[in-house]
């Protein structure tokens, strides 16, 4: 059996690779479906929308169905809007959401350093066809998120599964579309 470093030297593809790869990206625009596996739910929830991402901080999710919801991440507030509601959230108040947010973030802008802080990071694969494990290393963050898998192609992620502690768990398919 191959230690995920092994398969990391094996591959002659790294982290630092990864990231610096991501990093070319300054903005993006996708398409998502995810489907989150929540045990009180008989099956899963299916949600689809867009993603745009601008380097270094600006991450914004627009649920387009089953119900429109838009997800604005700029620097260190969170904007959730739903229908007529609108909240607002200082991440610093809410410090494992953070670390879960940034995690996404982190991965988009290619900011290895600041994955390192919460998370242990492995990667499998090659560059056409990687895996980047995320362990959370905060017991705090651990009782939240259990794992968070990473797969993708060269400088575009293509899957974002998250594994909740409490067994839930949600799988994004991410497409990426023009940028703009």
């Amino acid at each position: 059996m191959t230690s995920p470093q092994a398969a990391e030297v094996e591959a002659g593809w790294n982290i630092e690779q990864l990231m610096q790869t991501l990093a070319k990206n300054r903005n993006g625009h996708a398409r998502f479906i995810e489907k989150k596996s929540i045990a009180m739910l008989d099956q899963p929830v299916e949600s689809s929308g867009e993603l745009f991402y601008t380097a270094p901080d600006h991450l914004e999710k627009r649920t387009l169905k089953p119900k429109l919801e838009t997800m604005i991440l700029d620097g260190g507030t969170l904007t959730l809007e739903r229908g007529k509601q609108k909240h607002r959230l200082q991440l610093q108040d809410y410090p494992e959401v953070a670390a879960f947010i940034d995690s996404i973030r982190g991965t988009l802008a290619g900011d290895g350093k600041a994955l390192q802080q919460t998370y242990q990071l492995s990667l499998l694969g090659e560059a056409q066809d990687w895996t980047l494990l995320l362990m959370p290393i905060d017991d705090k963050m651990k009782k939240i998120v259990q794992s968070i898998r990473i797969n993708g192609t060269n400088g575009d992620l293509r899957t974002i599964q998250i594994i909740q502690a409490d067994g839930d768990s949600s799988v994004m398919t991410i497409e990426k579309l023009a940028t703009q």
